[in-house]
């Protein structure tokens, strides 16, 4: 089966990012789920309208721990990710879904905006899913805080790219 690649720019989170731990081929792993909404503008002057494409991604080991700890509810991200068909019966008939797996997920607020969302929500200093306390770490820092633990996280877009060379 072959896999679709898809990405999502300029997304904001529908909500809260739900974390739980599932049974892996290797013993426990984080897993968490969020809805990304993406507005396209289509259309000009009294004719502009925006569609909205909501997708329900699922992180796996650090990456989700960290989206649990930094993002909420209208964070702003980027996410590259693939798809796969799905069916299944119930209740005699065939069922078709599509399920989105993300690869990327970069944190596009800055640690102030982040900070602030947190502060409006309200939300009290979490505990990671292996009961540590959180820091004020950035998702880099964080996942090298839980290495040998999960899979590392994927680095934010930015410190991937080759940096230029001095002329």
């Amino acid at each position: 089966m072959a896999h679709v690649h898809v990405t999502q720019r300029h997304a904001h989170l529908a909500g809260a990012v739900k974390l739980d731990t599932v049974n892996g081929r290797e013993g426990p792993i984080a897993r968490a789920v969020l809805t990304a909404i993406s507005n396209t503008r289509r259309g000009s002057g009294d004719q502009r309208h925006e569609d909205a494409t909501a997708i329900q991604w699922t992180l796996w080991g650090a990456q989700a721990e960290n989206a649990a700890r930094y993002l909420g509810k209208g964070s702003h991200v980027n996410i590259v990710g693939r798809v796969r068909n799905h069916r299944y019966e119930k209740d005699g008939e065939t069922v078709h879904t599509l399920t989105f797996t993300a690869d990327e997920i970069d944190y596009l607020d800055s640690r102030a905006e982040s900070e602030a969302r947190r502060e409006r929500e309200g939300q009290p200093e979490q505990r990671d899913v292996h009961g540590d306390d959180n820091e004020a770490r950035t998702p880099a820092t964080a996942a090298s805080a839980h290495q040998g633990r999960t899979r590392p996280s994927h680095k934010p877009r930015s410190d991937r790219q080759a940096r230029p060379s001095a002329a």
